[in-house]
């Protein structure tokens, strides 16, 4: 069955194009959507293939989709605009904007350690359900009652659904319209530029502009994960579960198909929008006046991030990976750009967004089919290979 794919690519980037092509005739691809921005300029504008399981509406120029944690490189950037304009720093202790947080011995924590998912605050223990997460204040009191799973700064462990709620309160306190996370990266970020990308799905969106999820085999799991996570996913005692399983229902991915769901702010893992959007953020950062982000900043998101003091290894993930900044950095499992300036993220499913300075070059790959691979899923390393070399 023949596939549409539509939009276009510059002279020199056919081939980032035919690898689009490709996964639908080849990788099982069902609907999908690529971006690539070059030394500001968009060269890549391509989607393809239908938004629903049945095959039956087609994706458009303007569908968006739930994209799960390539949400946090792009709340990252919501941070970085928010240091930029003196609101609060990365050195800065986060109790000296949010007192509270001082709880259970986390006055020192940083938020250059919160972001680097240092903190410890990986896991939380209270019972979350769409009542506590719509409340910003209940919700921040749950977060700062949070003991650390481990001594702040010693090791990192993935802050799965939580970090994008952290940063909300930390935005919150020290902006002055008192603005959440979501509707700062609206007014600030996302809105000025046209950019459709949402953390909480206004109720004005049309249904039919939003693909449904169709999520990955369960049974492909052990295949393309670490054991140790596998394990850790199979004991609800473990971290790792404890982690990923709170909240419940966000262990089953369809319910980001959910209305109720789409509209809470989970800055860490249920932002909604075009390939086209996130890579215009990652373009806009790379370049003055951009996202009006001051050098030290870009600089900062440049640079290495700062190792926590027990090596790499992370505490819930089970593998080796990197953080900064709030943005995956290229290292251990996670290789993306030409150095290791790049920054961006991954999400579940095979979704992703990232800069790559060396070359000038932004990207972001979405789609609706959730491949089982952790990082690296096949269809968009086709695609991100084909923009390397074109890049070059």
């Amino acid at each position: 069955m023949s596939v549409p794919v539509h939009g276009g690519v510059a002279p020199g980037f056919g081939p980032v194009a035919d690898a689009f092509a490709a996964n639908f005739a080849r990788r099982g691809e069902v609907g999908a959507a690529c971006a690539v921005y070059h030394h500001g300029v968009k060269v890549v504008d391509v989607w393809g293939g239908y938004r629903d399981h049945a095959r039956r509406a087609a994706w458009t120029e303007h569908t968006m989709v739930p994209v799960f944690s390539t949400t946090k490189g792009i709340c990252a950037l919501g941070v970085a605009h928010a240091v930029s304009r003196g609101r609060f720093g990365y050195d800065d202790p986060v109790a000296a904007h949010w007192p509270r947080f001082a709880e259970h011995g986390k006055q020192h924590i940083t938020v250059r350690q919160l972001l680097a998912h240092q903190a410890g605050l990986c896991a939380i223990d209270t019972r979350l359900d769409t009542r506590i997460i719509a409340d910003p204040g209940a919700l921040a009191s749950v977060l700062a009652a949070q003991r650390p799973a481990w001594r702040p700064g010693d090791r990192h462990g993935y802050h799965c659904w939580n970090l994008g709620w952290y940063q909300s309160e930390l935005i919150r306190r020290t902006d002055p319209a008192g603005r959440t996370l979501g509707r700062y990266l609206a007014e600030e970020l996302a809105g000025p530029r046209g950019a459709r990308f949402f953390l909480g799905l206004p109720d004005d969106v049309p249904a039919e502009d939003v693909a449904e999820l169709k999520p990955f085999a369960k049974a492909l799991m052990p295949l393309r994960m670490p054991p140790a996570l596998v394990l850790s996913l199979l004991n609800p005692r473990s971290l790792t579960f404890r982690t990923m399983g709170n909240p419940s229902f966000l262990l089953d991915h369809r319910s980001l198909n959910r209305p109720d769901i789409r509209r809470l702010e989970i800055g860490s893992g249920n932002g909604i929008g075009t390939a086209r959007a996130i890579a215009r953020l990652y373009a806009d950062s790379l370049h003055p006046p951009g996202l009006g982000l001051t050098e030290p900043v870009r600089a900062a998101l440049r640079a290495p991030g700062h190792e926590p003091a027990g090596g790499n290894r992370d505490l819930v993930l089970k593998t080796d990976i990197r953080f900064s900044l709030g943005m995956m950095k290229p290292g251990g499992v996670v290789g993306f750009g030409t150095d290791g300036r790049a920054y961006g993220f991954w999400g579940a499913g095979g979704s992703c967004g990232f800069a790559d300075p060396a070359t000038g070059t932004a990207y972001a790959y979405v789609m609706n089919r959730m491949g089982g691979d952790m990082f690296g899923d096949r269809r968009e390393t086709a695609i991100r290979s084909a923009c390397e070399r074109c890049t070059r």
